[in-house]
């Protein structure tokens, strides 16, 4: 392919975006509430709080860094991955984290189910993203 049929590289850079910055807050209140007060929720506290912290993550991402959605919303899953990485060498190498916020924040068991729930954000983001697009494209029409 020459240079002249090249798509041109999406422009990444840093921005600020207030809208995005608004849905972070929110998200950081819910899951704030839903780790201090949700407890006795079981199954919404654990799965799909970490569904939501994909979100929050890309959330944050997107309000300080322009880039392509799909990017941002893959690096937030990454860090979701990193995070049960993480849980897994801290279990494989005996290492507690001593503070009990963090380790409330950060987990401390790994589990498969939270991978699934990390990709699951990740394809939430993926799908309210092009939702978002399509209806932005027929109001501007």
């Amino acid at each position: 392919m020459t240079p002249s049929r090249m798509s041109p590289s999406p422009r990444v850079g840093w921005q600020f975006d207030r809208v995005a910055l608004i849905w972070t807050i929110v998200l950081f209140i819910a899951l704030a509430l839903l780790a201090t007060m949700g407890a006795h929720l079981g199954l919404l506290r654990s799965f799909f709080g970490d569904v939501f912290a994909v979100i929050w993550v890309y959330a944050g991402f997107k309000t300080f860094i322009r880039a392509p959605n799909w990017w941002l919303a893959c690096a937030a899953w990454g860090i979701g991955l990193l995070v049960e990485f993480g849980q897994y060498l801290s279990m494989l190498f005996h290492f507690r984290i001593a503070n009990p916020i963090l380790r409330a924040v950060l987990g401390s068991t790994p589990d498969w189910w939270d991978v699934l729930a990390y990709t699951l954000g990740l394809v939430a983001v993926l799908v309210i993203d092009a939702w978002w697009t399509s209806r932005r494209r027929k109001n501007a029409a």
